[in-house]
């Protein structure tokens, strides 16, 4: 098992990848993780994100709580075009996500936010998702 904030992040990757609505909207190779406004646009970008451990059990079985966000950016198309690939991007995580080495007994968009970029020629979203990861050691 890879560690749990990577095994979302391939899921998460692979589920967008893989969605024809969002690659008409954002390029393959836009999709990707990192921490800074990217070069390419548009793009979705995958936090670093945060794990909280979640224990084992007598079956060598650990649990953890990951969080991250995804970062959608425009440059030139507005903020609505951040709105739209957003929407895109949750709809297609609505279906369960595939993972290798491990079980997602939980997963969800918590949350959209549509903030300001200084530069106003930027279009930003932050979609925050949540999922509970569980393997055997």
């Amino acid at each position: 098992m890879i560690e749990p904030t990577l095994a979302l992040q391939t899921a998460i990757r692979t589920a967008l990848i893989t969605s024809p609505a969002v690659t008409v909207l954002v390029p393959v190779d836009h999709i990707r993780s990192g921490s800074t406004r990217p070069d390419k646009t548009p793009a979705v970008i995958m936090s670093d994100g945060n794990t909280a451990n979640g224990g084992h059990d007598y079956a060598s079985q650990r649990t953890a709580w990951v969080y991250l966000d995804l970062h959608i950016w425009t440059l030139d198309a507005g903020q609505d075009a951040a709105k739209e690939i957003a929407g895109t991007v949750a709809t297609a995580l609505d279906k369960p996500l595939n993972f290798e080495g491990c079980e997602c007994d939980h997963f969800r968009v918590t949350a959209s936010r549509f903030p300001r970029d200084p530069d106003p020629a930027y279009g930003h979203g932050v979609l925050s998702i949540e999922a509970l990861i569980r393997w055997t050691v």
